[in-house]
């Protein structure tokens, strides 16, 4: 019993999110160059990677709803996967080197055209928020689409930030505060990022997702079915955000081999409304392995 799990993703809200970031990305550059607020910068930049990261998110979308095929049995489920990683990768590289320049420009204050670094920012936080609220809906339903709302999320957070510190600036000429915010928007950037490379990593490598405990696993299918005398050789992993897969060695006895079409299927209900496990595959055996452990 194979459970699926596909959702279908707004092209359009993708199009219509991409094209307000690259949009955005071009205001605040020149008006960031015109104010010489390194934050306005910044919101552009991390705006810009926005924009690509909504193109490789739609990319990997759609790759991952390929059917499966003779070289990939699994399909490319995985597409989003490692496109989770890459742009979260690029938000870590692009904060990193904005808090290389916000340091040097704590050595070198330069002033900054408050009124114009207010009025891009206020625009560029509009856009983030309409994105933000264009993707919500979709963000927890994958990694790769959590990643890419991210994206915006922070730049909503970054822009909201640049006025905060414009503010500051016309109201008591604070240019130091600048800096300080590239610094504290890209820490923040930096943490979420790296939240979704763990866990998109755990995913490549095929660690059991973190919510279920293998042992527990183990109790629950020998005290729930009395004639499952052992569970062994267990690997439990997933596929992408949704499809985890179970496979394991199964002890029962002698007189059960011709019964094991019935328990199978109980076992897979069982299991799944459990623990959520999607693809589950036994090996029925009566005292066939010599090593019993639980991982091998």
């Amino acid at each position: 019993m194979a459970h699926s799990h596909t959702y279908a993703i707004s092209g359009s809200r993708l199009v219509i999110t991409m094209a307000l970031n690259f949009f955005i990305t071009v205001i605040e550059i020149i008006g960031g160059i015109f104010s010489g607020s390194l934050s306005l910068i910044s919101d552009a930049l991390h705006n810009f990677s926005d924009g690509l990261a909504i193109i490789i998110t739609y990319i990997a979308n759609r790759l991952s709803k390929r059917p499966n095929s003779y070289k990939y049995t699994f399909g490319l489920k995985r597409a989003e996967i490692l496109a989770a990683i890459l742009n979260a990768s690029t938000l870590v590289i692009i904060s990193f080197f904005l808090i290389k320049e916000a340091i040097e420009r704590f050595s070198t204050p330069l002033e900054v055209n408050g009124a114009t670094m207010l009025i891009v920012a206020t625009g560029g936080l509009l856009a983030n928020v309409v994105g933000t609220l264009l993707l919500k809906r979709d963000a927890n339903k994958n990694m790769n689409m959590k990643a890419a709302y991210l994206h915006l999320l922070s730049d909503a957070v970054s822009s909201l930030a640049v006025i905060i510190g414009a503010l500051f600036i016309l109201q008591f000429n604070i240019y130091w505060i600048d800096p300080f915010l590239t610094i504290l928007i890209s820490l923040y950037i930096v943490r979420e990022s790296y939240l979704i490379i763990k866990e998109a990593t755990d995913v490549v490598m095929m660690s059991v997702p973190p919510e279920i405990d293998i042992q527990e696993v183990e109790r629950f299918v020998t005290k729930t079915f009395p004639e499952i005398s052992n569970v062994h050789h267990v690997h439990i992993w997933r596929m992408n955000d949704h499809d985890i897969h179970f496979e394991a060695h199964i002890t029962i006895g002698d007189g059960l081999l011709s019964k094991t079409t019935a328990l199978k299927n109980q076992l897979e209900h069982a299991l799944h409304e459990r623990f959520d496990l999607t693809h589950c595959t036994f090996q029925f055996e009566c005292q066939v392995c010599e090593n019993l452990n639980l991982i091998y």
